[in-house]
């Protein structure tokens, strides 16, 4: 009821520019801009073993830095619609074939894993933090981007089956391995979503990157999940999933659109590895560090 809430206020009543604070507007074109306007990179901090390829849509400075704290701490939640487009970029750009043009943004047809699902897994908030802020912030962006892709050609989803199994200590003030110890261990994929990830193409997401280590460790927890799936439970979890995840899109963006049931396992042999083993694709973020955009290792 609270997001609900917040949604309706911020669609009738617009307050400020998350990024700037220009009056009467979500977001103005000038931080639209700066948050999806340039084509997203790959990026790279002090890498962590494990992390997997990431790309990011902006730098974390300045108006992108306002816009995800104004969306993650201040319930501005009519800003996941331009955040998720940004995210959904950032998706493309890593997916296999994207530098080749033959994703369905470049006008080729989505031809890999012959219609397997993008799977979008947004690295979770602890449970404190979400009744905090009343909402999950990477899960919502997720949710979002999912439904950008799909407007673009590209079927894709949210699947939001990591989960903190443990406490962790606030980040913030700690360094790259500090951050490495503290979350060692502390994810771990919920009962049944081995099976629902080898389904498509796993790409981690979340809204920002500084050191890498949440993306590392949610890479860790999807590949110990990984091992040949049955099939013995057939496709009824994944439409029911499907349909969850897409009433929630209602709350998403400012498009309601309705996608249908994926078809059931048509043609998707190896899309999540050999015999359905779960691997990770890449990662992508909206914003990283702006160090991360100027390492450059060959």
């Amino acid at each position: 009821m609270r997001g609900w809430w917040r949604d309706l206020t911020d669609l009738v009543l617009p307050g400020e520019c998350g990024g700037c604070g220009a009056p009467r507007t979500v977001l103005c074109a000038k931080c639209r801009a700066v948050l999806s306007g340039a084509v997203a990179h790959r990026v790279r901090p002090a890498e962590p073993s494990g992390l997997p390829v990431v790309h990011a849509a902006a730098r974390y400075a300045d108006e992108v830095r306002a816009t995800l704290l104004a969306h993650k701490e201040r319930g501005a939640l009519a800003l996941a619609g331009p955040l998720g487009a940004a995210l959904a970029g950032a998706v493309r750009a890593g997916l296999p074939g994207a530098r080749s043009g033959s994703w369905p943004g470049a006008g080729g047809a989505w031809s890999r894993g012959i219609g397997a699902p993008v799977l979008l897994v947004p690295v979770p908030s602890g449970r404190r933090a979400v009744r905090a802020r009343g909402h999950d912030p990477a899960r919502r962006i997720a949710l979002a981007a999912a439904g950008e892709l799909r407007r673009s050609g590209v079927p894709a989803r949210a699947l939001g089956v990591l989960r903190q199994r443990r406490a962790v200590a606030d980040q913030s003030g700690l360094n790259s391995r500090q951050r490495l110890d503290n979350l060692a261990g502390a994810l771990a994929v919920a009962p049944g979503g081995a099976r629902l990830l080898s389904e498509g193409l796993v790409v981690l997401v979340d809204d920002v990157m500084t050191t890498g280590a949440s993306l590392t460790e949610a890479a860790r927890a999807v590949r110990s999940a990984a091992g040949p799936v049955s099939n013995a439970a057939g496709t009824g979890a994944v439409y029911r999933g499907e349909t969850w995840e897409s009433r929630e899109e209602q709350n998403v963006g400012s498009t309601r659109e309705r996608t249908g049931r994926w078809p059931a396992r048509q043609g998707i042999t190896g899309a999540g590895g050999a015999g359905g083993v779960v691997d990770v694709v890449c990662a992508a973020v909206v914003a990283a560090s702006p160090d991360s955009f100027e390492i450059n290792r060959n």
